[in-house]
């Protein structure tokens, strides 16, 4: 594991060195570029990179959280501004565009070779991997590029491809891996402990190459006109017949408590090698609204989201300016509720990058609307019970937990107190908590799709400057000044909304 370790983290450096001065979005054919690494070295290399870009501090994850109003501030900290501001401009949060294209999908890009059958297995694991990374993008800023991406000097200033046009060619290509697993060559070669997400198991990697359709095509369901393919795409996936994933999935290279070897979350949000806490975990806290929720809803989870203090849960309203209301001093880092011990498990944990809880619920939405056959109900209390599953580590009883929480006579908890036509709100409601620390960028696509939460609050220095949180992100200014003649006219960020929410 330690000889994994090296590699994970020397290769990409050699690899930048050897290419800082061409463009991100092109890859492949610079002959000082090391492309001729083997797969096996490549592949740790790039699922590492997918967790660094999802979990560390001021990435999608913390986006996520923020638009979300389940993080705030503790006093003391100026660490959100821009956030709470809703300051959205083409510096806010760069790096969701360009980080994606400089480092996972550079590397996956490097696994894809079509024309060698020794390597059918790695090019079908970077065909998913680039799908997973090609969606969050499509769903962050709408146009993106697609077809020309990935080129190198090829290709150094691609054009940008139509939202909905990347969206059909990604279950195109998902379809397509899954085929390439099932028929791959008699010499390819299986990866083992080089692939720190599934160690080999290509089942496992066609349930989730299923279990990202569905997720593209639920985040479409709301369409006039996209009943008929999606309903198409589901029952091909059925007709395949590996399923969907069991279980969280997640990266793990053998995360150790040593410098540069944490678990990308922990090691931004816990604590240093050293056992010291970081200042990430000491500023970040939770808001009032998302504290009052659990607590109404008797959700014993509030005590794993988040850390409760000595003198008792407490929360900060987002932008909140004056930390002397209503007592002087009452929101220290040590007296508000701080990211919690089942998300912050330690240096260790998994870095999450799809859970169970997620797929259940897309499953359940799917359901509902009529596209399986499974019941809804079902599949949304497997939701809420993965989610107990993952904040619990599996402890004895949670099981029970979870069914004495969604056996309550509460709406948006109880599936049948809740009426016919609150039910998707009690699904992605459910979703939000489950992904609340975890994942949160996918609450606030579907917030974005929804509206629900139906009364999230926004931050009190939005108030009276944006009547709700923004709807997407802004092109970077990377782009503006490299690919000036290919980028899109921005879309306004807080009224046009991405293809599958207009």
């Amino acid at each position: 594991m330690k000889k994994l370790f090296k590699y994970i983290f020397l290769l990409p450096a050699v690899m930048l060195i050897a290419s800082c001065s061409e463009s991100y979005l092109d890859i492949n054919t610079d002959p000082n570029n090391p492309t001729s690494v083997t797969p096996d070295l490549a592949l740790p290399v790039a699922q590492n990179l997918t967790a660094t870009y999802l979990l560390i501090n001021n990435r999608v994850n913390t986006l996520g959280n923020l638009l979300m109003y389940n993080w705030s501030q503790s006093d003391g900290y100026a660490w959100y501004p821009d956030e709470f501001k809703y300051l959205v401009t083409s510096s806010f949060y760069a790096t969701c565009f360009n980080t994606a294209y400089q480092n996972p999908l550079k590397q996956y890009q490097t696994l894809d070779r079509p024309d060698d059958p020794t390597y059918d297995y790695y090019t079908a694991i970077s065909m998913i991997m680039k799908a997973f990374h090609f969606q969050i993008l499509v769903d962050i800023y709408g146009d993106i590029p697609y077809s020309e991406a990935l080129l190198r000097s090829l290709n150094p200033s691609p054009v940008y491809d139509d939202a909905l046009t990347v969206y059909e060619d990604l279950i195109v290509k998902l379809s397509a891996a899954i085929d390439l697993i099932d028929n791959a060559s008699d010499v390819a070669i299986a990866p083992a402990d080089d692939d720190i997400i599934f160690g080999g198991d290509m089942t496992s990697w066609k349930q989730f190459a299923n279990t990202i359709k569905m997720r593209i095509l639920v985040r479409q369901s709301d369409m006039s006109g996209r009943e008929a393919y999606i309903q198409d795409e589901i029952d091909a996936i059925l007709a395949e017949g590996s399923g969907f994933i069991t279980t969280d999935v997640g990266v793990n290279p053998g995360y150790v408590k040593e410098t540069n070897k944490q678990n990308p979350f922990w090691d931004s949000y816990g604590e240093d090698a050293a056992g010291t806490e970081v200042m990430n975990g000491k500023a970040t806290c939770a808001s009032d609204y998302v504290l009052e929720f659990l607590d109404n809803t008797n959700d014993p989870r509030i005590d794993l989201i988040y850390e409760e203090p000595a003198t008792g849960h407490l929360g900060v309203p987002q932008g909140l300016l004056d930390y002397d209301t209503p007592v002087k001093d009452a929101y220290t880092s040590d007296k508000v509720s701080n990211i919690g011990p089942g998300i912050l498990k330690g240096p260790d944990q998994d870095a999450i990058i799809f859970t169970l809880a997620e797929s259940n619920f897309n499953l359940a939405e799917a359901a509902l609307k009529g596209y399986l056959s499974d019941d809804p109900q079902d599949l949304y209390e497997s939701g809420i019970t993965a989610s107990f599953h993952y904040l619990t580590d599996g402890a004895a009883g949670y099981e029970a937990q979870a069914e004495t929480y969604y056996s309550q006579a509460i709406i948006n908890v109880g599936w049948t107190i809740t009426p016919d036509e609150g039910k998707l709100e009690a699904i992605i409601t459910q979703k939000w908590i489950a992904l609340n620390g975890i994942d949160a960028i996918q609450s606030w696509f579907d917030y974005n799709r929804t509206g629900f939460p139906s009364d999230l609050p926004i931050s009190l220095l939005a108030v009276g400057v944006h009547d709700d949180r923004p709807v997407r992100l802004m092109y970077p200014a990377s782009e503006l000044a490299s690919n000036a003649d290919n980028v899109p006219d921005q879309p306004e960020p807080f009224t046009e909304k991405i293809f599958w929410a207009q």
